[in-house]
């Protein structure tokens, strides 16, 4: 049975002061929680039998059986499915995330928790494993951005720290740093590397002043025809995907 005191401590999670007070973040679905379940560490879970029997062995501390919908009562879906789960939060090593050696998106004040959700389900996509985001970057465990992940966090790490001052220590060390902005070279005809930070600006600001003269590589995305009237920019998931494309096709 799910209680009142834990229907009230999943709705808490919602906010991000509270997943740091309890080191714990909500996933609910049914594919997106299976594939959580094998990188994180499951608190406790509510799920229908019929979603259990489809998983075999579930590593929950404390497993609840949702016999009378009670899903419905914590979800933060419009249509719930079959499974609820808490995990405890991560700890990661930004050391991990060595653009010597790979590709590295850097994330420089994206707000919108869907586009940050899309963005990390990019990058799993194309094969990059690190996303490096500055502090006033949405949070990455707020349910609206894990429910846009879709799963792929859990094979994506997501690092938050002070980004001017990580992309000059890796600017120190004669890395490229990309970035898309409108001022920038046509991506299609520049050369890229196999490694490097690609990074990525706010919605409506782009790349802010402090981090823009960091940027060894500015990219821009042309529309075509060139001379043809169009949108004034690209949503900012959008663009991560053509760049990692174009980045990922060159290889």
């Amino acid at each position: 049975m799910l209680s009142k005191s834990k229907v009230k401590f999943i709705r808490s999670l919602e906010m991000k002061k509270f997943r740091i007070l309890h080191n714990a973040f909500v996933a609910e679905g049914n594919k997106l929680v299976a594939d959580m379940t094998g990188a994180f560490e499951c608190e406790w879970m509510l799920a229908k039998t019929s979603w259990m029997a489809t998983q075999g062995d579930i590593p929950a501390a404390e497993l609840l059986v949702d016999e009378n919908d009670e899903i419905h009562k914590a979800s933060f879906l419009k249509t719930p499915q079959e499974v609820i789960a808490i995990f405890k939060l991560p700890t990661y090593n930004i050391e991990d995330a060595d653009a010597a050696t790979q590709l590295v998106i850097a994330l420089d004040g994206i707000q919108d928790p869907g586009n940050l959700g899309t963005i990390v389900r990019l990058a799993d996509w194309f094969g990059v494993e690190h996303i490096v985001c500055s502090l006033d970057t949405a949070d990455v465990f707020s349910p609206k951005a894990i429910q846009a992940t879709m799963g792929a966090l859990a094979r994506v790490q997501v690092h938050y720290t002070d980004l001017e001052a990580w992309l000059k220590s890796v600017s120190s060390r004669s890395i490229p740093l990309y970035g898309t902005i409108l001022d920038g070279e046509n991506i299609y005809t520049q050369p890229l590397s196999h490694s490097g930070v690609i990074v990525m600006g706010n919605e409506g600001n782009g790349i802010r002043p402090d981090i823009a003269p960091l940027i060894s590589q500015p990219l821009y995305i042309p529309a075509y025809p060139p001379e043809r009237a169009t949108s004034e920019s690209l949503n900012v998931a959008i663009a991560t995907a053509i760049v990692c494309a174009e980045f990922r096709r060159r290889e």
